[in-house]
């Protein structure tokens, strides 16, 4: 069964970081692209970062200088490293997958979702 489980979301204070990991099983991961997305209560699902499964990756304007997303093929892993976090950054965090080399900044083009992780930043 495909699944992808996020872990590493909690309570920061503003300017503190935070990694948030992404596991993949079974066809989740293998010969995909993995993207990083947020809503905030009342807002749409927002795009912060993409990665091939060849490398490269592209982030939105919000999360450049900021966030780096990785990955570890190894463990069937994606990462969002987050830096000076903002307020602003409050959100449900969630990982997606989709097939094929080419990433996507619509969440509309991912068909695995994980189940979302909270991050929170006090000010």
């Amino acid at each position: 069964q495909e699944q992808l489980v996020e872990t590493g979301g909690g309570l920061v204070q503003a300017g503190g970081s935070l990694r948030l990991s992404c596991a993949a099983s079974g066809r989740a991961f293998s010969g995909r692209a993995m993207a990083w997305f947020r809503q905030a209560p009342g807002k749409e699902r927002e795009f912060i970062a993409a990665m091939r499964w060849t490398g490269g990756s592209t982030y939105a304007d919000s999360a450049k200088g900021r966030f780096t997303i990785s990955r570890d093929d190894a463990k069937n892993t994606v990462y969002l490293q987050m830096n000076s976090l903002t307020p602003e950054d409050t959100a449900v965090y969630y990982c997606a997958s989709r097939f094929g080399l080419a990433f996507s900044t619509q969440h509309a083009e991912y068909d695995y979702w994980g189940q979302g992780t909270q991050v929170t930043v006090s000010s």
